[in-house]
Protein backbone atom coordinates (compact mmCIF):
# COMPACT_ATOMS: atom_id res chain seq x y z
CA UNK A 1 0.00 0.00 0.00
CA UNK A 2 2.83 2.49 1.11
CA UNK A 3 4.73 1.65 -2.37
CA UNK A 4 1.58 2.15 -4.21
CA UNK A 5 0.53 5.72 -2.65
CA UNK A 6 4.22 6.89 -2.75
CA UNK A 7 4.25 6.01 -7.07
CA UNK A 8 1.03 7.99 -7.20
CA UNK A 9 1.81 11.14 -5.09
CA UNK A 10 5.78 10.55 -7.40
CA UNK A 11 3.87 11.48 -9.88
CA UNK A 12 1.83 14.33 -9.38
CA UNK A 13 4.83 16.25 -7.89
CA UNK A 14 6.72 15.40 -11.18
CA UNK A 15 4.01 16.59 -13.22
CA UNK A 16 3.44 19.77 -11.36
CA UNK A 17 7.38 20.31 -11.27
CA UNK A 18 7.10 19.69 -15.15
CA UNK A 19 4.64 21.09 -16.67
CA UNK A 20 3.61 23.43 -13.40
CA UNK A 21 0.15 22.34 -13.65
CA UNK A 22 -2.09 19.57 -12.24
CA UNK A 23 -3.18 17.10 -14.31
CA UNK A 24 -6.86 15.50 -13.82
CA UNK A 25 -6.08 11.97 -14.08
CA UNK A 26 -4.24 12.79 -10.65
CA UNK A 27 -7.33 14.52 -9.07
CA UNK A 28 -9.37 11.66 -6.93
CA UNK A 29 -11.95 13.66 -6.03
CA UNK A 30 -13.86 17.20 -5.84
CA UNK A 31 -12.78 17.94 -2.56
CA UNK A 32 -8.55 17.94 -4.13
CA UNK A 33 -10.16 19.70 -7.38
CA UNK A 34 -10.74 22.83 -5.00
CA UNK A 35 -7.90 22.72 -3.27
CA UNK A 36 -5.83 22.90 -6.43
CA UNK A 37 -8.18 25.72 -8.03
CA UNK A 38 -7.16 27.38 -5.15
CA UNK A 39 -3.58 27.25 -5.38
CA UNK A 40 -3.53 27.76 -9.30
CA UNK A 41 -5.37 31.06 -9.06
CA UNK A 42 -1.62 32.15 -7.59
CA UNK A 43 0.55 30.28 -9.40
CA UNK A 44 2.68 32.01 -12.35
CA UNK A 45 5.13 30.28 -14.94
CA UNK A 46 8.23 31.63 -13.00
CA UNK A 47 7.41 30.32 -10.23
CA UNK A 48 8.28 26.59 -8.33
CA UNK A 49 4.58 25.60 -7.07
CA UNK A 50 3.92 24.65 -3.20
CA UNK A 51 2.97 21.06 -3.52
CA UNK A 52 1.50 19.83 -0.68
CA UNK A 53 0.58 16.18 -0.30
CA UNK A 54 -0.88 13.86 2.47
CA UNK A 55 0.58 10.65 2.25
CA UNK A 56 -0.54 9.19 5.70
CA UNK A 57 -3.29 9.62 7.68
CA UNK A 58 -3.32 8.67 11.25
CA UNK A 59 -6.87 9.08 11.68
CA UNK A 60 -7.09 6.32 8.82
CA UNK A 61 -3.88 4.90 7.55
CA UNK A 62 -2.86 1.75 9.64
CA UNK A 63 0.02 -0.76 9.33
CA UNK A 64 -0.31 -4.87 8.75
CA UNK A 65 -1.02 -5.47 12.56
CA UNK A 66 -3.98 -3.13 12.29
CA UNK A 67 -1.93 0.14 14.64
CA UNK A 68 -2.50 3.38 13.41
CA UNK A 69 0.25 5.25 11.24
CA UNK A 70 1.28 8.67 12.06
CA UNK A 71 0.75 11.26 9.77
CA UNK A 72 2.99 11.48 6.34
CA UNK A 73 2.80 14.45 4.08
CA UNK A 74 5.26 15.74 1.49
CA UNK A 75 6.06 19.40 1.49
CA UNK A 76 7.63 21.25 -1.70
CA UNK A 77 7.28 25.09 -1.03
CA UNK A 78 7.07 27.82 -3.36
CA UNK A 79 9.72 29.38 -5.36
CA UNK A 80 10.28 31.98 -7.15
CA UNK A 81 12.65 34.00 -9.67
CA UNK A 82 11.54 37.81 -8.16
CA UNK A 83 11.45 36.51 -3.91
CA UNK A 84 14.22 35.42 -2.57
CA UNK A 85 13.74 31.82 -0.57
CA UNK A 86 16.22 32.53 2.75
CA UNK A 87 18.22 28.72 1.85
CA UNK A 88 17.37 26.11 4.79
CA UNK A 89 16.04 28.70 6.86
CA UNK A 90 13.12 29.80 4.55
CA UNK A 91 12.71 25.82 3.79
CA UNK A 92 12.40 25.13 7.89
CA UNK A 93 10.20 28.11 8.40
CA UNK A 94 7.40 26.74 5.75
CA UNK A 95 7.30 23.45 7.16
CA UNK A 96 6.89 25.12 10.59
CA UNK A 97 3.70 26.91 8.85
CA UNK A 98 2.33 23.89 7.42
CA UNK A 99 2.93 21.93 10.14
CA UNK A 100 0.62 24.36 12.19
CA UNK A 101 -1.97 24.54 10.05
CA UNK A 102 -2.24 20.28 9.67
CA UNK A 103 -1.57 19.58 13.19
CA UNK A 104 0.56 22.02 15.24
CA UNK A 105 2.07 19.76 17.58
CA UNK A 106 3.91 21.72 20.66
CA UNK A 107 7.00 19.40 19.80
CA UNK A 108 9.41 19.86 16.82
CA UNK A 109 12.23 17.34 15.52
CA UNK A 110 14.37 19.24 12.91
CA UNK A 111 16.59 16.36 10.61
CA UNK A 112 18.90 16.67 7.86
CA UNK A 113 17.75 14.52 4.97
CA UNK A 114 20.88 12.38 5.34
CA UNK A 115 20.38 11.52 9.05
CA UNK A 116 18.11 8.94 10.62
CA UNK A 117 17.31 7.87 13.53
CA UNK A 118 19.23 4.73 15.17
CA UNK A 119 17.63 4.14 19.15
CA UNK A 120 13.37 4.63 18.99
CA UNK A 121 13.65 5.51 22.98
CA UNK A 122 15.03 9.01 21.87
CA UNK A 123 11.71 10.54 21.35
CA UNK A 124 11.59 9.56 25.51
CA UNK A 125 14.78 10.76 26.56
CA UNK A 126 13.08 14.06 25.16
CA UNK A 127 10.15 14.25 27.05
CA UNK A 128 12.34 13.26 30.37
CA UNK A 129 13.44 16.89 29.89
CA UNK A 130 10.44 18.74 28.44
CA UNK A 131 7.91 17.50 31.26
CA UNK A 132 10.93 18.08 34.17
CA UNK A 133 9.10 21.21 35.93
CA UNK A 134 13.20 22.75 36.89
CA UNK A 135 13.83 23.21 33.66
CA UNK A 136 10.25 23.30 31.53
CA UNK A 137 9.29 27.08 31.41
CA UNK A 138 12.77 28.06 29.43
CA UNK A 139 13.46 25.29 27.88
CA UNK A 140 13.87 25.77 24.29
CA UNK A 141 15.62 22.73 22.85
CA UNK A 142 16.99 19.69 23.19
CA UNK A 143 20.50 18.58 20.90
CA UNK A 144 21.51 15.36 20.33
CA UNK A 145 25.67 14.81 19.13
CA UNK A 146 25.43 15.01 15.06
CA UNK A 147 27.35 11.55 14.77
CA UNK A 148 28.36 9.71 11.66
CA UNK A 149 28.12 6.49 10.12
CA UNK A 150 30.58 5.24 7.53
CA UNK A 151 33.84 7.04 8.60
CA UNK A 152 36.62 5.28 7.61
CA UNK A 153 38.86 3.95 10.25
CA UNK A 154 41.23 7.25 10.80
CA UNK A 155 38.44 9.80 9.92
CA UNK A 156 41.06 11.16 6.94
CA UNK A 157 38.64 14.40 6.89
CA UNK A 158 38.11 14.64 10.61
CA UNK A 159 34.60 15.17 9.82
CA UNK A 160 34.00 14.07 13.69
CA UNK A 161 34.86 17.09 14.99
CA UNK A 162 34.64 16.20 18.48
CA UNK A 163 35.33 19.41 20.10
CA UNK A 164 32.30 21.32 18.33
CA UNK A 165 30.21 18.21 18.30
CA UNK A 166 31.43 16.46 21.69
CA UNK A 167 33.48 18.61 23.87
CA UNK A 168 31.74 22.36 23.59
CA UNK A 169 28.44 21.29 23.80
CA UNK A 170 29.16 19.93 27.29
CA UNK A 171 30.94 22.63 28.49
CA UNK A 172 28.16 25.04 27.09
CA UNK A 173 25.10 22.93 28.88
CA UNK A 174 26.44 24.59 32.26
CA UNK A 175 25.50 28.02 31.24
CA UNK A 176 22.34 28.28 28.68
CA UNK A 177 23.09 25.08 26.96
CA UNK A 178 24.36 23.86 23.74
CA UNK A 179 24.09 25.57 20.55
CA UNK A 180 21.57 24.54 17.67
CA UNK A 181 23.42 21.89 15.36
CA UNK A 182 21.19 22.00 12.25
CA UNK A 183 20.31 18.36 12.56
CA UNK A 184 19.37 15.70 15.32
CA UNK A 185 17.17 18.55 17.36
CA UNK A 186 13.98 18.94 19.38
CA UNK A 187 12.53 22.23 20.06
CA UNK A 188 9.50 23.47 21.78
CA UNK A 189 6.98 24.94 18.99
CA UNK A 190 6.70 27.81 21.17
CA UNK A 191 10.40 29.26 21.46
CA UNK A 192 10.21 29.70 17.93
CA UNK A 193 7.88 32.83 18.61
CA UNK A 194 9.48 34.83 21.02
CA UNK A 195 10.74 35.03 24.37
CA UNK A 196 9.81 32.78 27.33
CA UNK A 197 6.96 35.63 28.77
CA UNK A 198 6.21 36.71 25.12
CA UNK A 199 4.43 35.20 22.42
CA UNK A 200 4.97 37.34 18.74
CA UNK A 201 1.90 37.61 16.81
CA UNK A 202 1.79 36.13 13.60
CA UNK A 203 -1.33 37.09 11.77
CA UNK A 204 -3.60 34.41 11.65
CA UNK A 205 -4.77 32.43 14.69
CA UNK A 206 -3.89 29.18 13.07
CA UNK A 207 -0.39 30.20 13.13
CA UNK A 208 -0.25 30.80 16.74
CA UNK A 209 1.57 28.08 18.91
CA UNK A 210 -0.55 27.78 21.01
CA UNK A 211 -3.93 27.07 18.31
CA UNK A 212 -6.00 23.75 18.70
CA UNK A 213 -6.36 22.16 14.80
CA UNK A 214 -10.06 22.10 13.88
CA UNK A 215 -10.31 20.81 10.74
CA UNK A 216 -9.12 17.33 9.70
CA UNK A 217 -5.59 17.72 7.80
CA UNK A 218 -6.99 16.72 4.12
CA UNK A 219 -9.64 19.12 4.21
CA UNK A 220 -10.09 21.20 1.76
CA UNK A 221 -9.65 24.38 3.76
CA UNK A 222 -6.95 22.89 5.38
CA UNK A 223 -4.78 21.93 2.38
CA UNK A 224 -6.17 25.13 1.21
CA UNK A 225 -4.40 27.68 3.43
CA UNK A 226 -1.15 25.38 3.84
CA UNK A 227 -0.69 26.30 0.23
CA UNK A 228 -1.50 30.05 1.15
CA UNK A 229 1.52 29.78 4.01
CA UNK A 230 4.00 27.86 1.84
CA UNK A 231 3.90 30.28 -0.89
CA UNK A 232 7.15 32.53 -1.38
CA UNK A 233 5.19 35.69 -1.25
CA UNK A 234 3.41 34.95 2.40
CA UNK A 235 6.77 36.05 4.41
CA UNK A 236 6.24 40.01 2.79
CA UNK A 237 6.63 42.26 5.43
CA UNK A 238 5.82 39.95 8.31
CA UNK A 239 8.29 38.85 11.33
CA UNK A 240 9.30 35.87 9.57
CA UNK A 241 13.02 34.88 9.81
CA UNK A 242 13.78 38.07 11.73
CA UNK A 243 11.58 37.87 15.28
CA UNK A 244 9.76 34.04 14.84
CA UNK A 245 11.00 30.69 13.12
CA UNK A 246 14.30 30.26 12.09
CA UNK A 247 16.17 33.52 11.16
CA UNK A 248 17.32 34.33 8.63
CA UNK A 249 20.53 36.91 7.35
CA UNK A 250 23.44 34.08 7.34
CA UNK A 251 24.49 31.38 5.69
CA UNK A 252 24.82 28.84 9.14
CA UNK A 253 21.11 29.46 9.94
CA UNK A 254 21.05 26.59 12.95
CA UNK A 255 24.14 28.36 14.64
CA UNK A 256 22.26 31.30 14.59
CA UNK A 257 18.91 30.58 15.32
CA UNK A 258 19.94 28.84 18.24
CA UNK A 259 21.98 31.82 19.71
CA UNK A 260 19.20 34.61 19.09
CA UNK A 261 17.03 31.98 20.75
CA UNK A 262 19.30 31.92 24.02
CA UNK A 263 19.36 35.85 23.42
CA UNK A 264 15.72 36.32 24.28
CA UNK A 265 15.68 33.52 27.22
CA UNK A 266 15.41 30.40 26.33
CA UNK A 267 18.03 27.51 27.13
CA UNK A 268 19.14 24.62 25.63
CA UNK A 269 20.00 21.17 26.74
CA UNK A 270 22.77 18.96 25.29
CA UNK A 271 21.76 14.88 25.68
CA UNK A 272 24.59 12.63 24.87
CA UNK A 273 23.43 9.14 25.21
CA UNK A 274 25.53 5.94 25.13
CA UNK A 275 24.15 4.79 21.83
CA UNK A 276 24.08 7.50 18.82
CA UNK A 277 20.46 8.98 19.24
CA UNK A 278 20.81 9.95 15.34
CA UNK A 279 23.60 8.69 12.49
CA UNK A 280 24.11 10.44 9.48
CA UNK A 281 26.43 10.80 6.58
CA UNK A 282 29.82 12.82 6.02
CA UNK A 283 31.25 14.05 3.26
CA UNK A 284 34.33 11.75 1.81
CA UNK A 285 35.42 13.87 -0.75
CA UNK A 286 38.07 16.69 -0.28
CA UNK A 287 36.71 19.67 -2.38
CA UNK A 288 33.19 18.90 -0.78
CA UNK A 289 34.66 19.11 2.66
CA UNK A 290 36.11 22.18 1.99
CA UNK A 291 33.50 24.01 -0.04
CA UNK A 292 30.98 23.15 3.72
CA UNK A 293 34.18 24.89 5.07
CA UNK A 294 34.03 27.74 3.25
CA UNK A 295 29.91 28.14 3.26
CA UNK A 296 30.53 27.88 7.49
CA UNK A 297 33.29 30.22 6.92
CA UNK A 298 31.29 32.84 5.15
CA UNK A 299 27.84 32.10 7.46
CA UNK A 300 29.71 32.36 10.55
CA UNK A 301 31.24 35.83 10.09
CA UNK A 302 28.15 37.05 8.74
CA UNK A 303 27.05 36.75 12.06
CA UNK A 304 29.14 38.99 13.29
CA UNK A 305 29.08 41.66 10.85
CA UNK A 306 25.33 41.63 11.21
CA UNK A 307 23.46 43.77 14.14
CA UNK A 308 23.18 40.77 16.49
CA UNK A 309 26.94 40.39 16.82
CA UNK A 310 28.16 38.17 19.99
CA UNK A 311 30.66 41.13 20.77
CA UNK A 312 27.86 43.86 21.17
CA UNK A 313 24.34 42.30 20.93
CA UNK A 314 25.21 39.19 22.72
CA UNK A 315 27.13 40.54 25.62
CA UNK A 316 24.33 42.87 25.90
CA UNK A 317 21.52 40.02 26.52
CA UNK A 318 23.03 37.05 27.49
CA UNK A 319 26.32 38.18 29.45
CA UNK A 320 30.04 38.35 28.63
CA UNK A 321 30.78 34.09 29.33
CA UNK A 322 27.75 32.73 26.93
CA UNK A 323 28.52 35.45 24.89
CA UNK A 324 32.38 35.03 24.75
CA UNK A 325 31.27 31.04 23.72
CA UNK A 326 29.19 32.22 21.23
CA UNK A 327 32.67 34.13 19.72
CA UNK A 328 34.31 31.01 19.64
CA UNK A 329 32.45 29.80 16.81
CA UNK A 330 31.57 32.64 14.98
CA UNK A 331 35.58 34.12 14.62
CA UNK A 332 36.10 30.63 14.15
CA UNK A 333 37.44 31.66 10.58
CA UNK A 334 39.34 34.48 11.56
CA UNK A 335 41.87 32.01 12.74
CA UNK A 336 42.92 31.36 9.05
CA UNK A 337 44.48 34.70 9.27
CA UNK A 338 47.64 33.79 11.64
CA UNK A 339 47.27 30.23 10.65
CA UNK A 340 47.85 31.14 7.05
CA UNK A 341 51.11 33.78 8.26
CA UNK A 342 52.66 30.58 10.30
CA UNK A 343 52.35 28.64 7.09
CA UNK A 344 54.02 30.61 4.94
CA UNK A 345 56.44 33.50 6.53
CA UNK A 346 58.85 31.36 8.88
CA UNK A 347 59.45 28.89 5.84
CA UNK A 348 60.16 31.81 3.52
CA UNK A 349 62.01 33.37 5.90
CA UNK A 350 64.49 30.10 6.54
CA UNK A 351 64.46 30.35 2.65
CA UNK A 352 66.79 33.52 3.40
CA UNK A 353 68.30 32.34 6.46
CA UNK A 354 66.55 34.44 8.88
CA UNK A 355 65.75 33.97 11.86
CA UNK A 356 61.70 34.76 13.28
CA UNK A 357 61.70 32.83 16.50
CA UNK A 358 63.82 33.40 20.05
CA UNK A 359 67.28 31.79 20.02
CA UNK A 360 67.50 28.55 22.44
CA UNK A 361 69.72 30.56 24.33
CA UNK A 362 66.30 33.22 24.77
CA UNK A 363 64.25 32.73 27.67
CA UNK A 364 61.47 33.53 25.03
CA UNK A 365 62.22 30.24 23.60
CA UNK A 366 60.86 28.32 26.21
CA UNK A 367 57.45 30.46 26.33
CA UNK A 368 56.94 29.54 22.51
CA UNK A 369 57.63 25.61 23.49
CA UNK A 370 55.25 25.51 26.37
CA UNK A 371 52.91 27.05 24.08
CA UNK A 372 53.09 24.86 21.47
CA UNK A 373 53.52 21.80 22.96
CA UNK A 374 50.79 22.36 26.00
CA UNK A 375 48.34 23.10 23.37
CA UNK A 376 49.18 20.16 20.93
CA UNK A 377 49.43 18.35 24.19
CA UNK A 378 45.43 19.29 25.47
CA UNK A 379 44.48 18.63 22.23
CA UNK A 380 45.40 15.16 22.06
CA UNK A 381 44.39 14.36 25.83
CA UNK A 382 40.87 15.76 24.99
CA UNK A 383 40.40 13.75 21.81
CA UNK A 384 42.03 10.57 23.65
CA UNK A 385 39.94 10.95 26.88
CA UNK A 386 36.92 10.70 23.77
CA UNK A 387 37.81 7.59 22.46
CA UNK A 388 40.15 8.94 19.56
CA UNK A 389 42.98 7.38 18.76
CA UNK A 390 46.33 8.83 17.54
CA UNK A 391 45.67 8.54 13.68
CA UNK A 392 42.27 10.48 14.05
CA UNK A 393 43.91 13.01 15.99
CA UNK A 394 46.51 13.51 13.50
CA UNK A 395 44.46 13.79 10.37
CA UNK A 396 41.89 16.06 12.45
CA UNK A 397 45.27 18.43 12.81
CA UNK A 398 45.90 17.85 8.99
CA UNK A 399 42.60 19.17 8.12
CA UNK A 400 42.67 21.68 10.75
CA UNK A 401 45.54 23.50 8.78
CA UNK A 402 44.07 22.87 5.24
CA UNK A 403 40.71 24.39 6.17
CA UNK A 404 42.46 27.35 7.61
CA UNK A 405 44.72 27.70 4.80
CA UNK A 406 41.86 27.33 1.96
CA UNK A 407 38.16 27.45 2.45
CA UNK A 408 38.06 29.35 5.56
CA UNK A 409 40.83 32.27 3.88
CA UNK A 410 38.49 31.88 1.00
CA UNK A 411 35.33 32.46 3.39
CA UNK A 412 36.93 35.22 4.94
CA UNK A 413 37.58 36.64 1.92
CA UNK A 414 34.39 36.63 0.11
CA UNK A 415 32.28 37.13 3.49
CA UNK A 416 34.59 40.65 3.36
CA UNK A 417 33.68 41.25 -0.44
CA UNK A 418 30.34 40.40 0.35
CA UNK A 419 29.76 42.80 3.27
CA UNK A 420 30.67 45.93 1.18
CA UNK A 421 28.72 44.47 -1.93
CA UNK A 422 31.20 43.01 -4.04
CA UNK A 423 30.25 39.57 -4.30
CA UNK A 424 27.26 37.56 -3.77
CA UNK A 425 27.44 33.68 -2.33
CA UNK A 426 25.29 31.34 -3.51
CA UNK A 427 24.17 27.68 -1.19
CA UNK A 428 25.91 24.92 -2.42
CA UNK A 429 24.16 21.65 -0.83
CA UNK A 430 26.89 19.07 0.05
CA UNK A 431 27.63 16.32 -2.05
CA UNK A 432 27.51 12.95 -0.12
CA UNK A 433 27.46 10.83 -3.17
CA UNK A 434 30.90 9.02 -4.47
CA UNK A 435 31.58 6.49 -7.13
CA UNK A 436 33.02 3.46 -6.19
CA UNK A 437 36.55 4.09 -7.06
CA UNK A 438 36.59 7.41 -5.10
CA UNK A 439 35.06 5.20 -1.92
CA UNK A 440 37.89 2.45 -2.61
CA UNK A 441 39.87 5.30 -1.72
CA UNK A 442 38.89 6.76 0.64
CA UNK A 443 38.33 3.26 2.59
CA UNK A 444 42.04 3.00 2.54
CA UNK A 445 42.54 6.63 3.77
CA UNK A 446 43.43 8.48 0.99
CA UNK A 447 42.87 11.93 0.08
CA UNK A 448 41.22 12.61 -3.03
CA UNK A 449 42.58 15.59 -4.99
CA UNK A 450 41.20 14.48 -8.58
CA UNK A 451 39.51 17.82 -8.79
CA UNK A 452 40.45 21.01 -10.01
CA UNK A 453 39.82 23.17 -7.36
CA UNK A 454 41.39 26.74 -6.11
CA UNK A 455 40.85 24.80 -2.43
CA UNK A 456 44.17 23.04 -3.13
CA UNK A 457 46.18 25.65 -4.31
CA UNK A 458 46.96 27.25 -1.17
CA UNK A 459 47.92 23.85 0.62
CA UNK A 460 49.95 22.69 -1.98
CA UNK A 461 51.98 26.13 -1.97
CA UNK A 462 52.91 25.42 1.69
CA UNK A 463 53.75 22.01 1.15
CA UNK A 464 56.29 23.25 -1.85
CA UNK A 465 57.77 26.39 0.15
CA UNK A 466 58.15 24.31 3.63
CA UNK A 467 59.67 21.37 1.40
CA UNK A 468 61.92 23.29 0.02
CA UNK A 469 62.33 25.56 3.17
CA UNK A 470 62.97 21.99 5.36
CA UNK A 471 65.67 21.01 3.33
CA UNK A 472 67.59 24.46 2.84
CA UNK A 473 67.38 24.79 6.48
CA UNK A 474 69.10 21.66 7.07
CA UNK A 475 71.73 22.61 4.94
CA UNK A 476 72.17 25.80 7.19
CA UNK A 477 72.50 24.22 10.38
CA UNK A 478 74.87 21.59 8.95
CA UNK A 479 77.10 24.41 7.63
CA UNK A 480 76.82 27.37 10.11
CA UNK A 481 77.60 28.83 13.62
CA UNK A 482 75.88 27.63 16.43
CA UNK A 483 74.57 31.19 16.40
CA UNK A 484 73.19 31.12 13.20
CA UNK A 485 71.53 27.40 14.37
CA UNK A 486 69.72 28.41 17.41
CA UNK A 487 67.86 30.73 15.53
CA UNK A 488 66.60 28.79 12.98
CA UNK A 489 65.27 25.88 15.21
CA UNK A 490 61.80 26.71 15.71
CA UNK A 491 61.54 27.22 11.82
CA UNK A 492 63.25 23.95 10.98
CA UNK A 493 60.03 22.32 13.55
CA UNK A 494 57.63 24.42 11.95
CA UNK A 495 58.50 23.20 8.59
CA UNK A 496 59.40 19.67 9.25
CA UNK A 497 55.94 19.70 10.91
CA UNK A 498 54.22 21.43 8.12
CA UNK A 499 56.28 18.58 5.93
CA UNK A 500 55.06 15.73 7.66
CA UNK A 501 51.32 16.87 7.55
CA UNK A 502 51.99 17.74 3.54
CA UNK A 503 52.77 14.28 2.63
CA UNK A 504 49.40 12.91 1.34
CA UNK A 505 49.83 16.11 -1.27
CA UNK A 506 53.34 14.96 -1.99
CA UNK A 507 51.83 11.77 -2.60
CA UNK A 508 49.28 12.95 -4.77
CA UNK A 509 51.85 15.46 -6.76
CA UNK A 510 54.29 12.86 -7.54
CA UNK A 511 53.64 9.07 -6.43
CA UNK A 512 49.46 8.48 -7.76
CA UNK A 513 48.57 7.44 -10.58
CA UNK A 514 44.56 7.03 -9.91
CA UNK A 515 42.09 9.35 -10.54
CA UNK A 516 42.48 10.83 -7.41
CA UNK A 517 46.06 12.26 -8.11
CA UNK A 518 47.11 16.39 -8.01
CA UNK A 519 45.96 17.70 -11.56
CA UNK A 520 49.11 18.61 -13.29
CA UNK A 521 47.63 21.69 -14.07
CA UNK A 522 46.67 22.79 -10.54
CA UNK A 523 50.76 21.82 -9.86
CA UNK A 524 51.93 24.22 -11.56
CA UNK A 525 49.78 26.82 -10.60
CA UNK A 526 50.50 26.21 -7.01
CA UNK A 527 54.60 26.17 -8.05
CA UNK A 528 54.69 29.39 -10.09
CA UNK A 529 52.66 31.34 -7.67
CA UNK A 530 55.32 29.62 -4.74
CA UNK A 531 57.71 30.75 -6.80
CA UNK A 532 56.23 34.26 -7.17
CA UNK A 533 55.49 34.46 -3.17
CA UNK A 534 59.66 33.39 -2.67
CA UNK A 535 60.96 35.91 -5.28
CA UNK A 536 58.44 38.63 -3.62
CA UNK A 537 59.96 37.99 0.08
CA UNK A 538 63.47 37.10 -0.55
CA UNK A 539 63.75 40.97 -1.51
CA UNK A 540 62.82 41.84 1.81
CA UNK A 541 64.29 39.50 4.24
CA UNK A 542 67.70 39.82 2.35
Amino acid sequence: MCQEMYENMKARVENVLNKGEVSENYINNDEEREVFSKWKAGFTSQDHPAVIQVLLDSSHNKDITGHFLPNLIYVSRQKSKTSPHNFKAGALNVLLRVSMIMTNGPLILTQDCDMYSNDPITPLRMLCYVFDPAIQPTLGFMQFPQLFQGLNKDDTYGCELKHLIKLHPRGADGLWGAYYFGTGTFFRRRALFGDPSTCVKTGIPELNPDYVVKNPINSPDALALAHTVASCSYENQTKWGSQMGFRYGTLVEDLFTGYRLHCEGWRSIFCDPERAAFLGSAPINLVDVLNQCERWAVGLLEINLSKYSPITFGSRTMGLAVSLGYCCYTLWPVLSIPVTIYAFLPPLALLSGVSVFPKISEPWFFLYLFLVMGAYGQDFLEYAANGSTFNKWWNAQRMWMIRNISSFSFGTVECLLKFIGLSTYGFTVTNKVVDDEQNKRYSRGVLEFGVSSPFFVPPTMAAIINFFSFIWGAILIFSSSNEVVEGLVLQMLLAGCIVIKCFPIYEAIALRTDNGKMPTKLTFIASSLAVILYAATSNIFN
